[in-house]
């Protein structure tokens, strides 16, 4: 099959197999296909190593292999057309916001938005291809999709195409729907498999072999499965784990939902695999429940995704209400997780339904929603749409001055307003990269978005905002004496460069990871209660009296740790849990959430160990023969995803399942005197003793 994916590249990319790219990895000697062949290799290994999860640099990786694509394919400031500003200017004066001169400044933050958006667009493919949700897709496969989606402009529905993108468009890239994506490689697979093609018109565009065509079509295909929607009552249907997945397949597939489980029988293979997958399914024109409004996916007991069929993935208005009344059930022991999601959502269609409606917003309204509290939640991979369009025709500085209390003119949203003095909340990002020192430096006391002083390596005389709904980016930071962080992170908080943090009071909140990397010492450290992401501690020797955040959304690496005397884990870590260097458990009370893997890999004895109630994936338990001593899971849930953890790794000593099975005899649940005897995992019936490793 590869060898045809080889083929069809040369056939669509004539001179690619003599590009620099693929003779840097090819001999001369080599045929047409074996260029490519190890061209492509190149590129997936060297994809999968900036986003391999295991690697402590996985984020710098990411950023860098990102960066080398912004600087190939997104828009430079000198590209941005006359005729864009011009437009603007128009729009602005008949929406009654006056004459508006884009110069300096105002010229400058408009050119950054653009990049930003086309940035924004860009990471969803790259981090699509680079996702476990694509490994059914061959590397050919996805260059010959990007390099495809790099070429399109905007889509128009009626015509099902699209027009050419240019080195000056302004708009994002184009949308990324995950089913129509699938479509196109179905399609393709066909052909080259020599099944017949029924559709006359498909296998044309085959023939011709262009993406754009291909994917527009596919969009088309999509859009008429929509409109067979005739009303939201509806009913939910359960896929169990380890079901047939053609079942699944072929309820949803060609339906218009976007979703990936939609566009292959492999990717709903890997899913049904992984967990429960529910569907919520309404009324079509034939008057059955046969139309896909909503996907709860789960991977073990917890939920890996909600997704709806509106724009990005998100729930359609009022579906929020469906959502809420399923989490309700036992199934789900991680709905709290999402119930700030269906508020957001309930009150993002409130708020919408009012602005349709021309109706004035309150104070608090317009705090939602400009996220000046804390980020809007959703269920869609970007966000929701509607907060872009109703903030397209707000006056910022107006809402902003009601939502604070202030005058306008303590607004701001160029650079040049915000370092003026004086400025309670600056609107979007602050790029201060030639910020060198904190002297004579006046920050607004409040910013929306991302604030970035990469090149201050002191914080003597830095004031820095109380709230931050971004990123801070501090990470040649190397002393914090003296500097008060923020109350509020939106985004990541880097400190990767910091080595002590004597007196150094983090903020209560963390909306993403937080780099603490070159911190040996926990001394005096006062971590977060809440980080949204990764907490990254990997030179942490000891922890003594350390007292990690209430909740972990990623993951957490202390690698490097070799004793746990006075640490408290949080009751939930959503990632992965690294404790690779700890020899002896006594004390250690895990988590009872651990949505990801658990590394124990030295682990040579399991007394006075405390399990977690759940863990999702991998347990790595290489040193570790018996479980003697051990505190097991009080659930049969639990117990059956501790036992598939197990023998999920493959490193783990055979004794060990038939080590788990003898404690769970011994130790049986709610007292009643049997133990659990046997499990299915992944299909397959493990009874005491008699096991074997599924990979």
């Amino acid at each position: 099959m590869d060898d045809k994916g080889y083929e069809f590249l040369n056939k669509i990319y004539q001179d690619l197999h003599l590009s620099k790219e693929v003779m840097h990895t090819a001999k001369p000697s080599d045929n047409k296909n074996e260029k490519i062949a190890k061209y492509m290799e190149r590129l997936e290994r060297v994809t999968r190593k900036a986003f391999d999860k295991n690697r402590s640099t996985r984020e710098n990786d990411i950023a860098m292999l990102k960066r080398l694509y912004y600087d190939k394919y997104v828009i430079t400031g000198s590209n941005v057309p006359k005729s864009y500003f011009e437009l603007q200017k128009k729009i602005a004066l008949e929406r009654g916001m006056g004459y508006l001169e884009y110069m300096g400044e105002i010229k400058k933050q408009e050119i950054e938005h653009i990049i930003n958006e086309q940035k924004a667009s860009l990471d969803s493919w790259i981090e699509y291809f680079a996702s476990p949700d694509t490994e059914n897709y061959p590397t050919w496969y996805k260059y010959y999709a990007f390099q495809g989606m790099l070429k399109l402009g905007t889509y128009d529905k009626e015509k099902g195409s699209f027009n050419r993108r240019t080195s000056s468009t302004v708009k994002p890239f184009i949308e990324l729907d995950r089913e129509a994506l699938a479509f196109v490689y179905d399609a393709l697979r066909s052909s080259m498999t020599k099944e017949q093609i029924e559709d006359e018109e498909l296998d044309k565009l085959i023939k011709n072999g262009s993406f754009g065509k291909l994917y527009g079509y596919a969009l088309k295909k999509m859009n008429e499965a929509k409109k067979d929607i005739s009303n939201d009552d509806g009913v939910w249907k359960k896929y169990p784990q380890g079901s047939n997945p053609e079942i699944l397949y072929n309820d949803i597939r060609n339906k218009g939902t976007g979703w990936c489980t939609a566009g292959g029988l492999e990717t709903a293979t890997q899913h049904i695999k992984g967990g429960d997958f529910y569907v919520y399914f309404t009324k079509g024109s034939n008057g059955e429940y046969s139309q896909p409004r909503i996907a709860i996916r789960k991977e073990g007991y917890k939920i890996a995704e909600i997704r709806g069929i509106g724009p990005n993935q998100n729930l359609e208005n009022n579906m929020e209400q469906v959502v809420e009344k399923k989490l309700q059930e036992n199934e789900f022991p991680d709905r709290d997780i999402y119930k700030q999601k269906v508020e957001d959502m309930q009150m993002m269609t409130y708020i919408y339904t009012k602005w349709q409606n021309n109706v004035e917003l309150t104070k608090e309204e317009l705090r939602f929603l400009y996220e000046l509290d804390r980020e809007i939640m959703g269920f869609g991979w970007r966000k929701d749409p509607r907060i872009a369009a109703i903030l397209s025709t707000r006056e910022i500085k107006k809402d902003l001055a009601t939502a604070f209390n202030c005058n306008e003119n303590q607004i701001s949203i160029t650079e040049e307003e915000a370092l003026s003095g004086g400025i309670i909340c600056h609107y979007g990002e602050l790029y201060l990269y030639s910020v060198t020192t904190a002297e004579g430096l006046q920050l607004p006391k409040y910013v929306s978005g991302s604030l970035y002083l990469i090149r201050l390596t002191t914080a003597e005389d830095l004031e820095l905002p109380e709230y931050i709904g971004g990123y801070l980016d501090l990470n040649e930071l190397t002393t914090a004496k003296s500097l008060q962080l923020p109350k509020y992170v939106g985004g990541d908080l880097d400190f990767s460069s910091l080595t002590t943090i004597k007196d150094l009071k983090f903020p209560e909140h963390v909306g993403r990871n937080l780099n603490l990397n070159s911190l040996t010492t926990a001394k005096s450290l006062q971590l977060p209660k809440y980080v949204g992401g990764s907490l990254y501690l990997i030179r942490l020797t000891t922890a003594e009296d350390l007292e990690l955040p209430e909740y972990i959304g990623g993951n957490l690496n202390l690698s490097r740790l070799t004793t746990v005397k006075g640490l408290k884990f949080p009751k939930r870590i959503d990632g992965n849990l690294n404790l690779m260097s700890l020899t002896i458990a006594e004390g250690l009370e895990l988590p009872k959430y651990v949505g990801g893997g658990l590394d124990l890999r030295n682990l040579t004895t399991a007394e006075g160990l405390q399990f977690p109630e759940y863990i999702n994936f991998e347990l790595r338990l290489d040193s570790l023969t018996s479980f003697e001593g051990a505190i097991l899971p009080h659930t049969k849930e639990g117990r059956e995803q501790l036992l598939k953890a197990i023998m999920e790794y493959r490193n783990n000593p055979p004794s060990l399942v038939e080590s788990l099975m003898q404690e769970y005899q011994k130790h049986p649940l709610n007292g009643d005197g049997e133990g659990i005897n046997s499990f299915e995992v992944q299909g397959k019936v493990m009874d005491g003793g008699n096991h074997q490793h599924l990979r």
